[in-house]
């Protein structure tokens, strides 16, 4: 059984700038990329200070980027995108500028998918109706939207089913 040769420094440097390059990473994930290299943390801290100050790495950008796609792509809500960010160590400062650049329509197009989706499944009006609106609206919940803001898309949905 062959054991896995040393990387270096330099050689760890050059992978997490191009992993960097080619997609946005947060300092959190570049970290445990360099622990599974075998990479002791001062030699991490030395990768990580070099990407910082070359602008590979930026976590504020990266909050930035993360709750964009994931409010556009995943239809995740506000709080599921918080607590994701938290989950990888991001400053709250950073969290908060990240959930901020979530443009309104697109996080009100999520809101709309994920409940019409869910919607399309229960039967709002049958003899179980109460029990599948409670279900419309824990799965809106669930998906990290704000329990206002899941309890008037539920409204909406009857009124436009209603119709």
């Amino acid at each position: 059984m062959k054991s896995k040769k040393p990387v270096t420094v330099d050689a760890a440097r050059i992978r997490m700038a191009d992993l960097c390059a080619r997609s946005e990473q947060c300092e959190h994930d570049i970290r445990q990329k360099l622990f599974k290299m075998g990479l002791p943390s001062s030699q991490s801290n030395e990768v990580i200070s070099y990407l910082t100050n070359n602008r590979f790495l930026d976590n504020s950008r990266f909050a930035r980027s993360f709750a964009r796609d994931k409010c556009r792509f995943s239809g995740w809500g506000k709080y599921k995108i918080r607590m994701a960010l938290a989950a990888k160590r991001i400053s709250s400062a950073d969290i908060s500028e990240g959930l901020d650049a979530i443009e309104t329509d697109d996080y009100s197009g999520a809101l709309r998918r994920t409940a019409s989706a869910k919607a399309r499944t229960l039967d709002l009006f049958g003899e179980d109706a109460r029990e599948n609106r409670m279900k419309l609206y824990r799965h809106i919940l669930s998906r990290g939207f704000e329990p206002q803001l899941a309890s008037d898309m539920v409204k909406t949905i009857l009124k436009e089913s209603a119709t």
